[in-house]
């Protein structure tokens, strides 16, 4: 059986722990949680929340990753990768072509705003979004149309947007999709008490709110940045 091999990359603090979520609630889907974590650490010597516990938690080596965990053989129709756009750094990116791919984006005053309250002075290249739109326009050069979701609209309209997504994947859409158990999931990764609360408590996509909260003066030239390759990307949602 060939199995559907689906990445999702996103930056960080957007909603795709949920929607890892809703792709574990299919009986023919595995889902796998941020599998270049510790590597991406290792690499880069960045520090984040419960970092012994995620270099000790799974390899640190990248390509030993890609072998063991992304090249494998499922025993289900799908699995699902939750990624970090981040995590690839400069690594070739010729496996994602035997993937489908999506690219999660999300509104980059909304997101920095977010990932400040764990990461206090966040830099571009913490954030993914340069490095989905790299993600973005690498597979489109070579052919492929990954598909784009803005969370946004996702929160919106989950089950018209979900439904549009696994149309473009060429799987049945789910119901169950919709709808999950508050709690951590086993598919969780150790990293989950630092990023997840927030999930942990729901047991759907929660209603689109759009932020209150002012971005900081500091973070000015960062949303610029950001901002540049949203807009690029999101052309394409």
């Amino acid at each position: 059986m060939k199995t559907n091999k689906i990445n999702l990359w996103a930056s960080p603090r957007n909603i795709s722990t949920a929607i890892m979520y809703s792709f574990a609630q299919r009986k023919d889907t595995i889902v796998i949680d941020e599998p270049f974590y510790a590597a991406y650490l290792k690499s880069t010597g960045i520090i984040h929340p419960g970092q012994d516990e995620i270099l000790a938690s799974q390899n640190q080596k990248f390509n030993a990753v890609l072998k063991e965990v992304i090249q494998r053989t499922y025993p289900s129709e799908n699995v699902f990768f939750k990624q970090m756009s981040h995590h690839l750094l400069s690594h070739p990116k010729d496996f994602l072509l035997d993937c489908k791919n999506i690219i999660l984006i999300r509104e980059p005053k909304e997101m920095i705003i977010s990932f400040s309250k764990v990461i206090d002075s966040p830099k571009l290249n913490d954030l993914g979004i340069k490095q989905s739109y790299e993600i973005f326009q690498y597979l489109i050069d070579k052919g492929q149309s990954p598909i784009v979701i803005d969370s946004n609209e996702l929160l919106k309209n989950p089950k018209k947007v979900l439904s549009l997504v696994c149309e473009k994947l060429a799987i049945p859409f789910d119901e169950k999709m919709l709808q999950w158990k508050a709690g951590k999931r086993p598919e969780d990764g150790v990293w989950s008490p630092h990023w997840y609360n927030n999930v942990h408590q729901s047991t759907g996509f929660s209603p689109y709110q759009k932020r209150k909260e002012v971005l900081e003066e500091r973070f000015e030239d960062l949303y610029q940045e950001c901002l540049f390759y949203y807009e690029k990307i999101k052309e394409k949602a």
